[in-house]
């Protein structure tokens, strides 16, 4: 894998996990929050585990049934593209 790649991956999932955790403690302090569209597009953009990983840690947008349905299918999608990259 390229190295680019590889950083990149790392540095959205870092990302994505820290808007969800953001994002849960903003809620709890009922402050100024981060958008839902900003969260599912940290996961579009390569940070579906990161997303994943901050929905089960921080156990935050686990009752949004577009979270919990959409962002486990954004990785699905993400991982047939990238198999389908890597066998072509």
């Amino acid at each position: 894998m390229n190295h680019f790649v590889f950083a990149y991956l790392i540095f959205i999932n870092l990302l994505s996990l820290t808007l969800f955790g953001l994002d849960k403690h903003r809620a709890r302090k009922h402050a100024w929050r981060i958008p839902e569209r900003t969260l599912l597009l940290s996961a579009v953009l390569g940070g579906s585990v990161g997303a994943l990983l901050g929905m089960r840690f921080f156990h935050h947008k686990t009752k949004h049934r577009l979270f919990t349905l959409g962002v486990p299918l954004i990785l699905a999608v993400q991982i047939a593209a990238a198999g389908f990259l890597y066998l072509r």
